[in-house]
């Protein structure tokens, strides 16, 4: 199976890297050629646009910041469903908003070209040892042909069921970790200003009904003070919007995830949008006057 994979960020690149390692033929775009270097000298071969990548491919593969991006790469000018043959398949690793993908989907089915979507999470960190969770909606019997392409991506490999059920749960999990971050960082703080060890706090809260993934992680790099999580405040910042549209589609009242989301606004509006995700909780030391730093940290979560 020729693959073809565009958007080579934080994460897209080290999904890339996996469909390499793993032996398929791999033909890689972005709006940074330099991203590519390293695929490249790997053996990866380089396409100028998303249809050329597409024409080289029989599976292209997208990974972007956005929907209107995913938007502009699959279906603008030179977008890859112009490079697509009938019997292809595109499959989108972006977390996406739910109607978009299905509105693209059915785009490229009038063309003969199957749809999946297969967004991941567990951060970009477990992407690059391929431990990374890969959620796939779609057609059951397109999952099962990819299915060994997707695992040289991630495992597990979690199939949610139709086309749109992937980009519902994947809003769902960053929904959650955004409010685990937000809460990991006032507790951090109290502890901080009761007076305790943070190494101490934050093994204890690890060995606790408190605990969660996000603790584990980010809360290391709050407390070696890089915060460095390899995803930023705009990023955030979508996907807790797109978590209020499903919020608002299903009549179900997020009032939580809403105060999350404004403190993450905030952030935004504090560090920039480029900012990782993480500095959220340098909001409330910056409020106090209060910093959560502890020695013995990794400064990173990326290998």
């Amino acid at each position: 199976m020729r693959v073809g994979f565009i958007g080579l960020g934080h994460l897209g690149r080290h999904l890339a890297a996996s469909v390499l390692r793993a032996g398929f033929p791999l033909v890689v775009h972005d709006l940074r050629p330099d991203a590519a270097a390293e695929l490249i000298a790997a053996g990866a071969t380089w396409a100028s646009s998303p249809r050329e990548t597409a024409s080289l491919s029989e599976t292209v593969i997208t990974c972007l910041p956005s929907p209107a991006a995913v938007a502009a790469v699959v279906a603008g000018e030179n977008g890859l469903l112009s490079g697509l043959g009938r019997g292809a398949t595109w499959i989108d690793m972006s977390t996406n908003d739910r109607a978009e993908v299905q509105r693209l989907a059915a785009l490229a089915a009038d063309r003969g070209i199957a749809c999946l979507e297969a967004p991941v999470t567990g951060g970009v960190h477990k992407a690059a040892v391929r431990e990374i969770t890969v959620l796939v909606g779609g057609e059951q019997e397109v999952y099962e042909r990819h299915l060994s392409l997707l695992q040289a991506m991630g495992s597990p490999v979690l199939y949610m069921g139709p086309l749109g059920h992937a980009s519902i749960i994947k809003v769902i999990t960053n929904m959650l970790a955004f409010v685990h971050l937000v809460a990991a960082g006032e507790a951090l703080m109290l502890a901080k200003r009761g007076g305790l060890d943070l190494a101490q706090a934050y093994a204890a809260i690890a060995a606790s009904s408190g605990n969660s993934f996000v603790h584990e992680t980010e809360s290391q790099l709050v407390l070696n003070g890089s915060y460095n999580i390899g995803f930023t405040m705009d990023l955030a910042c979508k996907d807790l919007d797109l978590a209020h549209r499903l919020g608002r589609e299903f009549g179900v009242p997020l009032e939580l995830a809403g105060l999350v989301e404004q403190i993450f606004i905030r952030a935004r509006g504090q560090y920039g949008g480029s900012a990782w995700s993480t500095m959220v909780v340098k909001l409330l030391e910056d409020a106090l006057g209060t910093d959560l730093r502890a020695p013995g940290f990794p400064e990173t979560l990326n290998p």
